[in-house]
């Protein structure tokens, strides 16, 4: 079995949403390893003073314990245009270093920047990242992504986007597209007009 990983924002020094992190670490943990003693994200990421400046992706790998800690400056990748790619039986609900299934799907995507893949119809997420939907007047994102992401989680408890079923015949309904996920907040994200989605 690969590694688990839980992948946080450090910008200026400042872990972001880390107790969705924390959350999300507590139910995998509760799945895989029923009688680990448990992890405590605050206790195992060391902000050193040469990260205290500037965006880093934090990535903490482990198992019933943690294996490793990785810090790493993270640059935004350009999203301009999604390709739609399609797999029945895709799982990623647990969050995993092997990442093999969406490495394959993502290089189906040809001339596009990303991927949005859709599993029996369903609209689930980009290769990296929760995708939101723009119907002119409200942000929604489908309520069966492959990975309920931190991001995610964070804005609908805010408010700020809601849930709903989304099928790939709904797509061409929506003005835009965006992509969220750990590293990438809702003010920053890549925003894709629909008719740069691909088919």
């Amino acid at each position: 079995m690969s590694p688990l990983v839980e992948t946080i924002k450090l910008k200026d020094g400042k872990l972001y949403n880390l107790s969705f992190h924390q959350t999300r670490m507590n139910v995998a943990l509760a799945e895989l390893f029923p009688h680990s003693a448990g992890i405590d994200l605050a206790t195992e990421i060391h902000v050193l003073e040469n990260y205290r400046s500037g965006l880093f992706k934090v990535r903490v790998l482990y198992g019933p314990t943690v294996e490793a800690v990785e810090i790493e400056p993270y640059h935004f990748r350009t999203i301009q245009s999604l390709k739609v790619v399609h797999h029945k039986s895709i799982d990623y609900h647990l969050k995993y270093t092997d990442r093999q299934i969406l490495q394959q799907l993502f290089a189906q995507r040809t001339y596009a920047d990303d991927i949005i893949i859709i599993k029996n119809g369903l609209v689930t997420d980009a290769f990296a990242a929760n995708l939101l939907f723009f119907d002119g007047q409200k942000w929604l994102t489908p309520n069966t992504p492959l990975l309920k992401g931190t991001q995610r989680q964070y804005l609908l408890e805010q408010g700020i986007i809601s849930e709903m079923e989304i099928r790939e015949s709904d797509i061409s309904s929506f003005q835009k597209v965006g992509l969220i996920n750990a590293m990438v907040s809702f003010e920053d994200m890549p925003v894709i007009p629909v008719e740069k989605i691909f088919y």
